[in-house]
């Protein structure tokens, strides 16, 4: 009995896996927007209060971080899909009258990954602020200004051309890290595509076609984001001026 490639690998069944994987997409950036407004919230708290050294929430920063960066991102989805009910029943033995059963799936997950993300974020944020030039902010206080209109007109401005190339490591990130909500009950793409083999046993298509997803998502976030980074770069001064 001879067989074919076709028998291990069949390039039009990937084409024909995408379209009932692109469905799913909608779930899966939702996801990812969430888990990242939530990074960026939880990372910009972390990293503002290790770059003004404030002493009891940079030591709580500190051991959140190490926390968060020492345990797998599999397991605080777990600490989270069990945990969160858990803490919430809690409140209910205080007369809070929390109804578990209708927070939504997609909490647990987007919760778990956006402070595992934030603990990357936060040292994204941390970084572009302490690259400001010390120069341009005593410059700003020699011409009268105060602390919070340098830290709104200089050092943010900069700051956020710094952090740009991280944020967009982190999006990606947390695109990728999305394909673990399945163990939440969430059907994004990932979890999609199991259904999908568990009914002709065609696993490698269709994680070939999630590749392939995943990979066009990220170029496209990566070609928006240098548009970003152009529309945001602060000018260069002349030469001229730079040299009086």
């Amino acid at each position: 009995m001879s067989t074919n490639f076709s028998d291990f690998f069949s390039l039009e069944l990937v084409w024909k896996r995408i379209p009932e994987l692109i469905k799913k997409i909608p779930i899966t950036l939702e996801l990812a927007l969430f888990s990242f407004l939530v990074s960026i919230v939880v990372g910009l708290l972390i990293g503002v209060a290790r770059y003004k050294k404030i002493k009891v929430l940079g030591s709580v920063a500190t051991a959140f971080l190490s926390f968060m960066r020492g345990t797998p991102m599999l397991i605080q989805l777990y600490v989270a899909y069990y945990g969160i009910p858990a803490v919430l029943k809690i409140f209910n033995s205080w007369g809070a009258n929390i109804n578990v059963n209708l927070v939504p799936k997609l909490v647990y997950a987007f919760v778990a990954l956006g402070l595992y993300q934030s603990a990357f974020t936060s040292e994204t944020i941390r970084a572009a602020l302490e690259s400001v030039d010390k120069g341009e902010i005593e410059a700003g206080t020699a011409m009268g200004m105060t602390y919070p209109q340098i830290f709104r007109r200089v050092i943010i401005p900069e700051a956020i051309e710094n952090a740009l190339p991280g944020i967009n490591n982190s999006i990606i990130g947390l695109i990728k890290g999305t394909s673990l909500a399945s163990t939440c009950g969430i059907i994004e793409i990932t979890y999609q595509n199991q259904i999908l083999a568990g009914r002709d046993y065609r696993y490698l298509e269709g994680y070939v076609a999630l590749a392939i997803i995943y990979w066009v998502i990220t170029l496209i976030l990566e070609r928006v984001f240098k548009v970003v980074e152009k529309k945001t770069r602060i000018p260069e001064q002349p030469k001229e001026l730079a040299e009086v």
